[in-house]
């Protein structure tokens, strides 16, 4: 596996996780921009709104466009994803610890 994708895997869990932090399972692609960049993903907006595709083709998201922001909503495919339930190919797996 190249390193890239080894990034968009991390990328996409650290998606995940965040969203299932939140008291309403939901953020914006804004958001989503500035947790990804604490956790050393510093991409543009198409990269996340590429992987937030992906991520709703796995079912692991809904997607809703308000106005020109993407909203991102856990779906239950990624929250059993981040609670070790059940894993989604293209994600990295969360460790023991959360």
């Amino acid at each position: 596996m190249a390193f890239e994708d080894h990034l968009v895997e991390d990328a996409r869990l650290v998606i995940l996780k965040e969203l299932a932090r939140q008291n309403d399972n939901r953020l914006s692609e804004t958001m989503l921009a500035h947790v990804l960049e604490i956790f050393g993903h510093k991409r543009s907006r198409e990269w996340i709104r590429t992987q937030l595709g992906k991520l709703e083709e796995l079912g692991a998201v809904k997607l809703t466009e308000v106005g020109t922001v993407i909203v991102a909503d856990l779906a239950r495919a990624g929250l059993d994803h981040v609670e070790r339930r059940s894993f989604l190919a293209g994600v990295r797996r969360p460790s023991l610890e959360g």
